[in-house]
């Protein structure tokens, strides 16, 4: 299989060899921040004018299609307008954490990077609790959110940063549930290790029911943890104005705006590296001749592709369903897809325990 690793490999030595141990390990780290801010922008590009194209799509519609051909060059005129645009501080504001919200929320996102891999071999940051990791920094975003519902001296902006705070508390509950279930089959917390398990098929398809279950679950609570709709409740329009981020304009509003299709972006690579094999090619047990043919696609395509499938589902759900109330959005979470997602648990031990699993 192609893999991106020899790429690595041959900048990884030649900055040791050309440049002092400190001074290598600085331009390393220059270098993955650059990707990823590069990373960040394109996805805000390309996930807004999909997210508009695919809007139009369900409505029967046309969408963008006056900049650019059939509207491609959008998002580059309206990121033009925010960056020119002035970017206003309430009165009665603390102008301190005002400021400083939209870049927690960024920075979170950017850390939530390392231990995902892009393809064979490309990955930032191979740590040994990789799941854990990304779980434990993905709820420190929900701080960045009630720091700018507060900061805004807004009730509005204050009504939708608890409402936020409840939703992402609660539902972290039955998404981290479910990435328990592929833990215990696998029996490591390491990506790597994660993917490598799904060499001869992937979990979805070899964990019998119970793993279908865990990736439903696992799609509904992802989905309302980045405030999208139908869980959208902390920036409802019609009720909030626009929730936690109303007192917002410029580039800081960009930034949430932003953060938020980056999420996106985000929790569908956690689902593809855990129930779809991340970068690992469609394997069908022993089927060798199968097998070697699904070889040949490269490993960032299979990756780009489960994310981007897993991210056009979460948008069909958006432009599906009608926003829930806040009581049926907790109702959701604490009667049903807690105890579903617990009992699931004890299923998927018990196939792991047994070895039942293909």
């Amino acid at each position: 299989m192609l893999s991106l690793e020899h790429i690595t490999n041959a900048v990884h030595q030649w900055l040791y060899g050309n440049l002092s141990e400190g001074w290598a390990l600085f331009a390393e780290f220059v270098i993955i921040g650059v990707l990823a801010i590069s990373l960040f922008s394109i996805l805000g590009l390309v996930l807004i004018m999909m997210e508009r194209k695919v809007s139009a799509y369900m409505q029967v519609r046309i969408g963008p299609n006056r900049v650019g051909k059939k509207g491609m060059l959008q998002t580059v005129a309206d990121t033009l307008k925010l960056i020119v645009k002035e970017g206003l501080t309430p009165d009665g504001a603390d102008k301190f954490l005002f400021n400083l919200a939209p870049f927690v929320v960024m920075v979170v996102a950017m850390v939530i990077l390392a231990p995902i891999a892009f393809a064979k071999g490309f990955q930032i940051w191979d740590v040994n609790i990789g799941v854990l990791f990304v779980t434990a920094v993905s709820s420190v975003s929900v701080i960045g959110i009630l720091m700018a519902g507060w900061a805004s001296n807004n009730k509005y902006s204050l009504l939708g940063a608890m409402r936020s705070g409840a939703q992402i508390v609660s539902y972290e509950l039955s998404a981290g549930l479910s990435i328990l279930c592929i833990v215990v089959l696998t029996g490591s917390l390491r990506i790597t290790d994660i993917i490598a398990a799904q060499e001869n098929g992937w979990w979805l398809f070899k964990g019998h029911i119970p793993v279908i279950i865990a990736f439903v679950i696992f799609l509904i609570a992802v989905t309302a943890e980045t405030n999208r709709a139908p869980f959208d409740l902390a920036e409802a329009e019609s009720e909030l104005t626009a929730g936690f981020h109303t007192e917002y304009s410029g580039m800081k509003f960009a930034l949430f705006f932003l953060a938020e299709y980056v999420n996106v972006f985000i929790v569908c690579a956690i689902g593809a590296t855990l129930f779809l094999g991340g970068w690992m090619p469609l394997h069908i047990g022993h089927w060798q001749g199968f097998n070697h043919v699904m070889d040949y696609i490269p490993s960032s395509v299979w990756f780009l592709g489960k994310t981007f499938f897993l991210i056009f589902v979460i948008m069909w759900f958006r432009w599906t369903f009608p926003r829930l109330r806040i009581d049926q959005l907790l109702n959701l979470e604490w009667k049903y897809l807690l105890p579903i997602s617990m009992i699931n648990l004890l299923l998927v031990t018990v196939i792991a325990i047994a070895g039942w699993h293909f």
